[in-house]
């Protein structure tokens, strides 16, 4: 499945300056911030469907893979926004950013069952950043890697029970009041982590 990039194209890399963003739905802002664990028991709960989630709460959904359907836990950990300055910097033409600013979301994705990969993964490619309700738009060419993220280009071998946390980075209205990750499976109901910005 390809991952739509539908934003302005950066010109250089992105520095994000993390704000507060308190998750909707309570829960311990630490726990989200915690480094990944191949052990996932612990988790609070699990979401059998599509549907809005708490802080810490993982859905569970399946992705066709090159080898078979695998199936993952899924959770958003944090959302870093940044400000306008850094959008402007971020593309070639800061007109294009106007009024935007980025929005890193942190999502661990834990492989619980199905064949092992060697090829890498596609189970990011069901995730996107809304704010306020609307989809933001794709900041194209922003690290994958940055502090916190791996590349999934670069994660090949994934095994059960191995974690790794992906970043997607998308431009979304400065002044917006909430910010929602979402991720889904094909043909499935996103499943949605709420944040409001104070």
């Amino acid at each position: 499945m390809p991952h739509h990039k539908t934003a302005p194209r950066l010109a250089a890399p992105v520095a994000v300056l993390a704000l507060v963003l308190t998750a909707c739905g309570g829960g311990d802002e630490a726990d989200a911030k915690s480094p990944a664990s191949p052990e996932v028991s612990v988790s609070p709960s699990r979401a059998v469907s599509g549907g809005d989630l708490a802080t810490g709460e993982s859905a569970t959904g399946k992705v066709a893979e090159g080898p078979g359907e695998v199936t993952y836990d899924v959770v958003a950990q944090k959302v870093e926004v940044g400000t306008e300055a850094e959008a402007a910097k971020a593309v070639a033409d800061a007109a294009d950013t106007e009024g935007r600013v980025p929005a890193v979301a942190h999502i661990r994705y834990t492989h619980r069952s199905g064949p092992a990969l060697t090829e890498g993964s596609a189970v990011h490619h069901g995730t996107a950043v809304f704010a306020d309700g609307q989809r933001g738009g794709v900041l194209i060419g922003a690290p994958d890697d940055a502090p916190g993220c791996e590349d999934p280009y670069d994660v090949r071998s994934w095994k059960q029970g191995d974690s790794h946390v992906f970043c997607e980075t998308y431009l979304i209205p400065a002044d917006a009041t909430s910010v929602e990750v979402h991720w889904e499976e094909k043909d499935g109901e996103p499943y949605v982590w709420k944040y409001s910005r104070k």
